[in-house]
C-alpha cells in the first residue's frame, strides 16, 4: 500500500520539528501509543536523519515515517537514504517530485495558489500540502477545492483540536499537525501520559469526520 492511500486513511501527519534527541524517541512513542501512523522529522531538526532511521526500526508495522522540510534533491536523496518513506516539503520543487517517483516515495510539496496546486499534480504528486493554512483560512482550502477537488489537499498550520473537523468540512483529505501533537511544555516534563491521550483525542477527531 502507498502512503498517500494511508494518509488519505489516517488523515493526520504528525511534525516533529526541533525536538530534542533525548526526548524523540520518547514523544514518538507516545504518538504511536496514541494511534498517530504517520510521522514527519523535519529535515531542519537537529539529528533528523539518524531519528527517521532508529524510527523505521522501532515503530515498523505501527507507524510510518516520512522526512519533512526537504527542499531540494540533495535533501530528498539524504532522506530516502535514512529510510524516509514520504517526503513533505514547505515549497514546491519538481525535482524532488521526481526523484521520490524514481524511487517509489510518495511526496506531498508545499503549495498555495491553484498553478502551485495543479503543477504539482502534473509533476507527479498524489497530493499536495496547502501551506501555511493558519494564515490562508479554512475559506481559501474551500474556494480553492472547488474546482481543483480531485487533488488531495493536506492543511497545515492553524490545526487545533476544536475545528479539525470543520478543516475537513472545507474539503481538507488529512491534516499536518505540530506543537498541537508535539507540545513543547509537555515534553519539557516528561508528560508522555498526555501527549498519548492527546494524540488519541485527534485521532478519534479525525475518524469522526
Amino acid at each position: 500500500m502507498d502512503m498517500t492511500t494511508l494518509l488519505l486513511r489516517h488523515r493526520i501527519v504528525a511534525i516533529f520539528r526541533g525536538i530534542a534527541a533525548e526526548q524523540a524517541d520518547m514523544a514518538g512513542q507516545a504518538l504511536v501509543d496514541g494511534g498517530i501512523a504517520l510521522m514527519e522529522v523535519t529535515m531542519n531538526t537537529e539529528g533528523a536523519l539518524p531519528i527517521v532511521s532508529r524510527w523505521r526500526e522501532r515503530f515498523d508495522g505501527r507507524a510510518y515515517i516520512g522526512a519533512g522540510t526537504v527542499l531540494d534533491e540533495d535533501m530528498a536523496r539524504e532522506a530516502v537514504a535514512a529510510g524516509a518513506q514520504f517526503l513533505i516539503s514547505p515549497n514546491l520543487d519538481e525535482a524532488v517530485i521526481a526523484y521520490g517517483l524514481e524511487r517509489g516515495v510518495d511526496v506531498w510539496p508545499g503549495v498555495m495558489t491553484p498553478t502551485e496546486i495543479v503543477r504539482a499534480w502534473k509533476a507527479g504528486a498524489k497530493a499536495v500540502k496547502l501551506f501555511p493554512m493558519g494564515a490562508l483560512g479554512q475559506s481559501y482550502l474551500r474556494e480553492v477545492r472547488a474546482p481543483l477537488n480531485h487533488i488531495p489537499m493536506m492543511a497545515t498550520g492553524g490545526v487545533d483540536l476544536h475545528n479539525i473537523a470543520d478543516f475537513f468540512a472545507a474539503g481538507a483529505a488529512a491534516v499536518g499537525l505540530g506543537s498541537k501533537l508535539v507540545n513543547a511544555e509537555w515534553l519539557a516534563r516528561g508528560d508522555y501520559e498526555r501527549l498519548t491521550d492527546n494524540a488519541r483525542q485527534f485521532v478519534e477527531a479525525a475518524g469522526r469526520a
